[in-house]
């Protein structure tokens, strides 16, 4: 099954529990998530771009606030999975978050242990994958930790220093992935990559298709204009039930000075656009992740408020979304 194949509706109620999770979304406080008793699910580890929200000696207002209030700082963008049949944990994506990502993964899954059972890569930007770093000697010193890459980026690994000490100490071993061959985690819980058009410096780039007993969830957090893409991405939002998608940036002029119709990313704006046509229940799937610092989806009510009025939201960290 390709990663934009519709799966079979399920009109099964899940078993679940009601827990509150004292964590901070976007736009409210403290709110209750329902989490699965059985049944795999999704929790979102953070929504910011690779630097994180605040940025590093960013004093401009867009960051200010959250200097002052920690409760406002959202951790670079990562998805966990769980599975509570098991026990078992996954990632996707290593980024510089990644100990308070795995310990509030812990927290949120109310496993025993705050160990993972591998990490999915996207790509060879800082966000994404340098949160390797922790499973070499001098931190956790692992040992064997699934790595799953694509060849360029398992070759990036294997051969570049610091990160082929951690292949060479067999702290990671990284299990390479084939475009659209699905990684069988359970026998209801699949991970499928496909590749999209990035800046593919040192890897090649990839999305995720999550597919649970239930739903199926798409997650690209990086990618160049939906019009390079050999894809379309409205077909891929009919098709699935779920979307984590790039929103890096709301719009040309964000970022005083520049002009960033270049950037390789589409604007927030851009997608709603080209996301117009939809339904209403279709816009209901979208959800903007992998905010930069300076997008006010990330700091400002009044922007998440006009997304949501066009149908689209903004995903929220620690986000819980039953597979």
């Amino acid at each position: 099954m390709s990663f934009d194949e519709r799966i079979p509706g399920n009109k099964n109620i899940l078993p679940v529990i009601l827990i509150t999770l004292h964590v901070f979304c976007c736009c409210t406080g403290p709110f209750e998530q329902a989490i699965p008793e059985d049944s795999p699910y999704l929790v979102v580890l953070g929504i910011a771009q690779d630097g994180g929200y605040p940025q590093t000696a960013c004093d401009k207002d867009c960051c200010k606030e959250a200097w002052l209030n920690p409760e406002l700082r959202r951790m670079v963008v990562c998805l966990g999975i769980v599975d509570p049949a098991t026990g078992n944990k996954w990632l996707i994506d290593a980024t510089p978050d990644i100990k308070e990502q795995i310990n509030r993964l812990k927290l949120i899954s109310g496993t025993a242990t705050s160990a993972v059972n591998g990490i999915f890569l996207t790509h060879a930007h800082i966000g994404h994958y340098t949160g390797l770093m922790q499973f070499g000697h001098e931190a956790i010193g692992a040992s064997e930790m699934p790595v799953y890459a694509m060849p360029r980026m398992k070759r990036y690994l294997s051969s570049s220093g610091p990160w082929d000490q951690l292949v060479r100490y067999r702290n990671i071993r990284v299990v390479e992935l084939a475009e659209n061959e699905p990684v069988v985690l359970t026998h209801e819980l699949t991970v499928t990559p496909f590749l999209v058009p990035h800046r593919d410096e040192y890897s090649e780039t990839v999305g995720y298709r999550i597919k649970g007993p239930h739903k199926s969830v798409i997650y690209i957090p990086d990618i160049n204009k939906w019009e390079i893409w050999d894809k379309d991405i409205n077909n891929i939002i009919q098709n699935n039930d779920l979307l984590f998608i790039d929103g890096s940036f709301y719009n040309n002029g964000e970022i005083e000075g520049r002009d960033m119709s270049d950037f390789p990313h589409p604007f927030i704006e851009e997608s709603i656009t080209r996301f117009e046509s939809l339904s209403d229940s279709e816009k209901q799937k979208v959800f903007f992740i992998h905010l930069n610092h300076t997008n006010p989806a990330i700091h400002d009510i009044h922007t998440r408020e006009e997304i949501n009025k066009s149908g689209f939201r903004v995903a929220s960290q620690f986000q819980i979304v039953p597979l």
